[in-house]
């Protein structure tokens, strides 16, 4: 009997991905804040998530199967119709650079916390299938 990873992890497998790639969107925007003519990104993690989920995602990455008894894999890189530029919330200061630090330092910092839930939860799931694999009654 095999084990499902879609239902012994759920939705997290997916949101670490989807997370990790916004994370890049959002260390972009910092790295860039003072780069003239620089437009600050986000994701809309929603639509990033509906595709990593539906695995629709032309960019994302399959595994080639030599014997059908191998497992599928596949692997969700963040882009395309979730990447939005980010609206300013503050006049131009005449470089055309759209980046507010504050802004992208507190996107950035609950973005990373909400990643790190879903590792321990992730995380917590591994430890209950491996007592359950050995046998562990507690």
């Amino acid at each position: 009997m095999g084990i499902s990873f879609d239902q012994a992890f759920g939705v997290h497998q997916y949101t670490m991905g989807v997370r990790n790639a916004r994370s890049e969107v959002l260390a972009s925007n910092i790295a860039n804040a003072d780069t003239p003519g620089y437009k600050a990104m986000d994701m809309d993690f929603s639509v990033a998530l509906r595709q990593a989920l539906a695995k629709t995602d032309p960019r994302g990455v399959s595994l080639s199967r030599t014997d059908e008894k191998h497992l599928k894999g596949s692997s969700f890189i963040g882009g395309g119709d979730d990447i939005l530029y980010r609206v300013p919330e503050q006049p131009d200061t005449g470089d055309g650079n759209t980046v507010d630090i504050q802004t992208e330092r507190m996107e950035f910092l609950d973005n990373a916390m909400r990643y790190q839930a879903s590792l321990e939860f992730l995380n917590q799931r591994i430890v209950l299938l491996n007592r359950a694999i050995r046998g562990d009654q507690g």
